[in-house]
């Protein structure tokens, strides 16, 4: 079953995600104590025979060794390849979850598209959701251990009641040598046009969106059966699988608290403290980066293929059952079974608000949303609101340069490229260079205008000078 924490993290507090390392099941405890036991006894097994069994000489060599092994391990590129394989197979999984087969939206457009409020009517909406419901039980046969334990014959398939004997009798003589769930979304289409053809489907648009909402539901069923057909390629797997091995046999020897190097002692100092006195017993550091990287790899291993029987693996028996008990529901019981149209409380009312309970009543305090830019403080200045005429031509004219390039560029620069004349209405020649002329017909001030001119003018008389 799923392990589900979603509540216990509803809210972010101090030692929130705490609490959820105390679980057993689904944890990483459950998937990884195995190996750690084996990585701490082949350690400890070392560590012994390093240190009791063998005479200076076999000892010396060891360190040699060992220090080989923990220069050799730095160069595996773990986290790199272990955390580009982990991230491809965490998508894969999602996709994989997005991709199981829901009737909901085909139930509805049969509740709506099938009409007949007798046997005949009934039976139509019945066997179209069931033969719906037929291929995702035969897809997830072949690719759920959980599924294919609960239906291991297609007899037990016709005993759930997803299949009549007279429909597995037409299953079984159809000779083919590949899967055949596609064989019910067929039968499907078949007995739409039926309907279609004895007036239950009233218009060709009905039984168009019927079948194209078959069409999505048995895509998935095909995407299905396709993610569990193409695997992430072998080869990959099997370089995550031997670096991790591979770096963490090397960390058994190159781990190990051995005796320091002839030439480090040598060259201290004779009042520094000598070297190799701290001797662990327990490598905690080397613990923690097997709990981590090898912690990482099972995860991967976990939901490579989540259609197994691991505790976070998909509940698909269960989904089954919902799938079968709601669609039902949905085409049979709630069909032209609609409570009476009433007036809602709000009928007279010309803003609609919902009551808050007290837990909940301090949310009204809060400004709704009304956009990033709506509390922007504006300038007070009156001349930053004036408006000015703009033409076609006010953009940048080739051959002309902006005053700050024409600092750079020599006093014998061109004049700006924005000019009066972008913004006049009139085409005369422009009294100031980038100066914009301003709508006095308007409402504009004549004042400000020649102000704004004046500074323009020994802007532009700075630019030219050398």
């Amino acid at each position: 079953m799923t392990v589900s924490y979603t509540l216990k993290v509803a809210e972010a507090r101090f030692g929130g995600f705490s609490g959820l390392l105390l679980r057993w099941r689904g944890s990483i405890y459950k998937l990884l104590y195995k190996e750690f036991l084996l990585f701490v006894v082949l350690y400890a097994l070392l560590s012994i025979t390093y240190r009791l069994l063998l005479t200076q000489e076999q000892r010396h060599v060891y360190a040699q060794v060992a220090r080989y092994c923990n220069r050799s391990a730095d160069l595996i590129p773990l986290s790199f390849v272990l955390g580009f394989y982990v991230t491809l197979v965490v998508n894969r999984w999602w996709s994989q979850y997005t991709s199981i087969p829901l009737p909901d939206q085909l139930m509805c457009v049969i509740s709506a598209s099938v009409h007949g409020v007798d046997q005949r009517g009934r039976l139509l909406r019945r066997t179209l959701i069931r033969y719906a419901n037929l291929a995702s039980v035969l897809v997830l046969r072949s690719v759920s251990t959980r599924v294919l334990k609960r239906f291991p014959t297609m007899e037990h398939v016709v005993d759930a009641g997803f299949m009549s004997q007279e429909e597995r009798k037409k299953f079984e003589s159809l000779k083919s040598d590949f899967n055949k769930y596609w064989v019910p979304c067929v039968w499907f289409t078949n007995l739409a046009a039926q309907a279609r053809r004895d007036g239950r489907i009233r218009d060709d648009i009905a039984l168009c969106l019927l079948l194209e909402e078959l069409n999505k539901y048995r895509a998935k069923c095909s995407m299905l059966f396709h993610y569990d057909w193409i695997s992430i390629p072998l080869v990959y797997t099997q370089v995550v699988t031997i670096a991790v091995y591979s770096f963490f046999a090397l960390s058994l020897v190159g781990r190990q608290f051995v005796e320091p190097q002839a030439g480090a002692v040598a060259s201290q100092e004779p009042l520094d403290p000598p070297l190799g006195d701290l001797d662990m017993y327990v490598p905690l550091t080397t613990l923690l980066q097997f709990f981590f990287y090898a912690g990482w790899l099972k995860v991967a291993e976990q939901i490579i293929n989540p259609f197994g029987e691991d505790d976070d693996d998909f509940e698909t028996n269960q989904l089954i059952d919902r799938n079968l008990q709601v669609s039902l529901l949905s085409v049979d019981d709630m069909y032209q079974n609609l409570p009476p149209a009433e007036k809602d409380p709000y009928w007279d009312e010309d803003l609609a608000q919902p009551p808050y309970t007290v837990a909940t009543a301090a949310e009204t305090l809060r400004p709704s949303f009304l956009g990033s830019t709506f509390n922007l403080r504006m300038s007070d200045d009156p001349e930053q609101s004036l408006q000015v005429e703009a033409s076609p031509g006010m953009g940048q004219r080739p051959g002309t340069q902006t005053p700050l390039l024409g600092r750079f560029l020599g006093a014998a620069a061109p004049s700006p490229a924005i000019s009066l004349r972008n913004f006049s209405r009139t085409r005369g020649p422009p009294r100031t260079p980038h100066l914009p002329r301003f709508r006095d017909e308007e409402g504009g001030d004549p004042e400000t205008a020649n102000r704004i001119e004046e500074e323009a003018a020994e802007s532009a008389d700075e630019a030219l000078e050398p």
